[in-house]
């Protein structure tokens, strides 16, 4: 008998038998889903978390009330009694880190509705309170007229950036600069419009106008108000002593004693993306002890089922045998039928899995991915479970003695 020969009459015993063998692979799959999908979720957001991050300038870091990797409500309610980071402080830190450091003032404020003429946008712009070092620190470029400087954060003066997305509805086929529009019931002279940068963890990063921050907290007030700042260091080589300088000019501008602990939280591209690993390597382990103990359970089944076909056939085996069937021709075919019991059951789930983490991903605006290393591993996994378990019922099948096995009734 060749191989051939013993691959086809393997795959006609699982599918004389279509119940008992969809059973099993069902259980295989249920295993394998759990773990691609989970992955899947995992992985695609990794890739969205590290794109995002890619959208901030090289080298930056953050710092605030609050902290942007503190992902528990725990953690950020603990941050609520923390003193706000005022303009004062916020302009005071920025001299105090020189011209050499860009320092970027941030504050937004969301739900804001433009209108130009008889034009108008949703009420879901954001209107930024910044100064010139925005768009470089975002790394948004200028696409008309020219950026925020100086004097315009200085003086206060009513006048805006606006994103591509604004320019689009509120000025469809024709130039912004020099218009003024109306942001919330306050009128703005539009001096510049930015480059169209695209979305970032599923929102769009131009649906927004940047103004002076002082402006801003003219309009809203600076009650209840904390400023986000954001600074970039020169080069790599530059940057943990950057960061090092940021913190101990910011305690010195909070007023702090050295045994006092910061009050203010400092972030980075590296830190936030090494704070969602460890979250994600916390659901991968629960994700692969559900499925090991799912994958275990098959591979019992799996077995069981190997024996009962080996019970139910051993007249066949006899016949073989005695027909010239070798112990090795025996032992692939039954070992044949574990591999691929177990490898169909993890290709449906591996499929199942993929697809079930793709639509999470969707719903949360996420872009959609294949994890071809998990489906990979997927694969060896039941391959491994296939031969693991189906060893002793195609072992147990080998050597069944010819005569005894034809007395079978």
């Amino acid at each position: 008998m060749n191989l051939l020969e013993t691959c086809r009459l393997a795959f006609a015993a699982l599918t004389a038998n279509k119940l008992r063998s969809g059973l099993t692979m069902l259980g295989i799959s249920v295993g394998v889903f759990s773990f691609i999908g989970v992955m899947t979720v995992i992985s695609a957001l990794r890739l969205q978390i590290e794109s995002g991050m890619s959208t901030l300038g090289a080298n930056t870091f953050q710092i605030d009330k609050y902290g942007s990797n503190n992902f528990s409500s725990g953690d950020r309610s603990r941050f609520y009694n923390r003193r706000d980071i005022d303009l004062f402080q916020a302009q005071r830190f920025k001299a105090l880190m020189g011209p050499e450091v860009p320092v970027c003032l941030q504050i937004q404020r969301g739900g804001i509705a433009g209108a130009y003429l008889d034009r108008k946008t949703n009420p879901n712009l954001g209107l930024v309170g910044s100064d010139e070092n925005y768009a470089a620190s975002l790394k948004y470029e200028i696409a008309t007229g020219r950026n925020l400087d100086a004097s315009d954060v200085e003086q206060g003066r009513a006048v805006c950036v606006l994103g591509n997305d604004v320019v689009d509805q509120l000025f469809p086929g024709e130039s912004a600069l020099g218009h003024i529009v109306r942001l919330n019931g306050q009128n703005y002279t539009v001096v510049g419009t930015l480059t169209a940068k695209g979305t970032a963890f599923g929102r769009s990063q131009d649906n927004l106008v940047v103004t002076p921050i002082t402006r801003w907290l003219q309009i809203y007030s600076r009650a209840w108000r904390s400023i986000k700042i954001s600074a970039q260091a020169e080069t790599a080589a530059t940057f943990a002593a950057r960061q090092d300088q940021a913190i101990g000019n910011m305690r010195l501008v909070r007023g702090l004693q050295p045994e006092d602990p910061n009050d203010f939280e400092v972030t980075s591209n590296d830190s936030m993306i090494e704070t969602f690993n460890k979250i994600a390597a916390t659901v991968a382990v629960g994700a692969f002890v559900i499925s090991a103990i799912a994958l275990v359970a098959s591979g019992i089944g799996v077995m069981n089922i190997m024996l009962v076909s080996v019970t139910e056939r051993t007249r066949e085996i006899g016949i073989r045998k005695s027909i010239g069937a070798r112990r090795r021709n025996i032992l692939v075919q039954f070992l044949l039928e574990a591999v691929v019991l177990s490898l169909v059951g993890g290709l449906a789930g591996i499929a199942a899995g993929v697809a079930g983490g793709n639509l999470v991903a969707l719903i949360m605006h996420v872009a959609l991915i294949f994890p071809w290393g998990w489906a990979a591993a997927g694969v060896g996994v039941c391959t491994a479970i296939g031969i693991s378990f189906g060893l002793y019922p195609a072992w147990k099948a080998a050597r069944l003695d010819p005569i005894e096995a034809l007395r079978y009734e």
